[in-house]
């Protein structure tokens, strides 16, 4: 299979998905957003997955890879819907963190422009070793970031997923027809001896 073919397509695809879900982790790892965190580790396994089956001409991996893209694409099309209260679901709930801590996003603090504050609260009972976190400024809110990656992480599934098939399709192809010409039929070899026996046999009678 040549250079310019989904094969090498689908070999830049995985690399720039490897690559956008390791910055991803990062950000997720400092936010301690655990549950994108395992999500994030297991597509990045299945993504090497599709790597080394596309590099080594195996369509099973390739296929493995394929089934998780349309799971990531559920996966993150929840953050999304998350991130933006769809269907009576808060970004400010601590589902993302297994309800372990009240963190959240890292960009929530850390976004574009944002100035992060810290006001005293001794004037209230028991709080005086407390302090009240104010986030102003940011040019963009933390919410709109993370759905923008997400959907970034969609149209990369979405398109690996077709060159994947394509990949699976023409890796199948090419063994049914080296199969036709007789790579794997030892048929040949048996025709081959089949002449010089049958004069042996010949000779002998006579």
């Amino acid at each position: 299979m040549g250079c310019c073919t989904g094969r090498c397509t689908l070999i830049f695809l995985c690399t720039l998905q490897l690559l956008a879900a390791l910055e991803r982790q990062v950000f997720d790892f400092l936010g301690y957003q655990w549950a994108p965190i395992l999500a994030n580790f297991l597509h990045i396994i299945i993504v090497i997955l599709g790597l080394f089956g596309t590099i080594q001409y195996r369509p099973r991996y390739i296929v493995v890879y394929a089934i998780w893209t349309a799971i990531w694409v559920t996966w993150n099309i929840f953050i999304i819907c998350f991130y933006l209260e769809v269907g009576g679901l808060s970004k400010d709930s601590e589902l993302l963190t297994f309800n372990i801590s009240r963190h959240q996003s890292w960009w929530s603090e850390n976004g574009p422009g944002c100035v992060r504050k810290e006001a005293s609260m001794s004037g209230l009972k028991g709080l005086e070793s407390h302090s009240y976190i104010s986030v102003i400024g940011c040019a963009l809110e933390y919410r709109y970031i993370e759905v923008m990656h997400s959907s970034f992480q969609i149209l990369l599934a979405l398109v690996g997923f077709v060159y994947a098939c394509y990949v699976v399709s023409v890796f199948t192809e090419e063994e049914d027809s080296f199969d036709f010409i007789g790579g794997f039929d030892p048929f040949p070899l048996y025709h081959v001896n089949e002449k010089p026996t049958n004069l042996l046999f010949k000779q002998t009678y006579l």
